[in-house]
């Protein structure tokens, strides 16, 4: 676990349109560009391992815009293939707060940031102490059916509320905008709250009819 005073002030940025990482859960990666590749090699040279996951912000008119929330992670897993590729895992750490970008001489994008006001992250897995576990089990059925997707229900029902809902966040297929929206989620509560909204509304097939029982 690390602490505020470990998270460096500058991190390299990885640009990755619907890519979630969020605190305490794992993201599997697949680099293989030029330009990601040296920032990973670069990353594993330094004690913290951090690159920083943030979605882009075409609502900004700028194709290189970037939202100013995203989520750093700890290389923890790394793999090379034969043809120079890498397979990695990302650990979540923290979210940041894009301050600025840092001018420089990398092929990749670096950006300073704050950790202002994310302390939680750093902190013990949260609770929902509101979460109706059988309801949105239920929800999640009527999803995965509907998509015809399969799981491994057990290891669901099983998982503890974050590990849960942060997974799902993460995995289920929603727009970026959506992905974003459950990352700025103040508390576990209220990504939960966010995501059975998504839920619902995919279920309606993005009508605003009125709200499934």
């Amino acid at each position: 676990m690390m602490h505020p005073a470990d998270l460096p002030d500058t991190v390299p940025v990885f640009p990755l349109p619907g890519a979630l990482l969020l605190p305490r859960s794992r993201l599997p990666l697949h680099i293989f560009e030029p330009r990601y590749l040296q920032m990973l090699d670069d990353a594993l040279k330094t004690k913290e391992r951090l690159i920083g996951m943030v979605q882009p912000n075409p609502c900004r008119g700028d194709a290189s815009a970037l939202h100013r929330i995203g989520c750093a992670g700890r290389v923890t897993q790394f793999s090379e293939t034969e043809d120079g590729r890498y397979l990695i895992t990302l650990t979540g750490v923290s979210r940041f707060r894009i301050q600025s970008e840092v001018e420089g001489f990398t092929p990749y994008r670096r950006c300073a940031v704050s950790w202002e006001g994310f302390d939680r992250d750093l902190g013990k897995g949260e609770q929902d102490a509101g979460f109706d576990r059988a309801a949105f089990l239920r929800l999640l059925e009527r999803y995965f059916s509907a998509r015809a997707l399969s799981t491994d229900w057990e290891t669901l029902i099983e998982a503890d509320d974050e590990l849960l809902v942060n997974s799902l966040s993460m995995l289920l297929d929603f727009d970026p905008e959506d992905k974003q929206a459950l990352l700025e989620a103040p508390c576990l509560r209220t990504r939960r709250e966010t995501l059975v909204t998504l839920i619902e509304f995919s279920l309606r097939g993005g009508s605003n009819e009125e709200q499934l029982q």
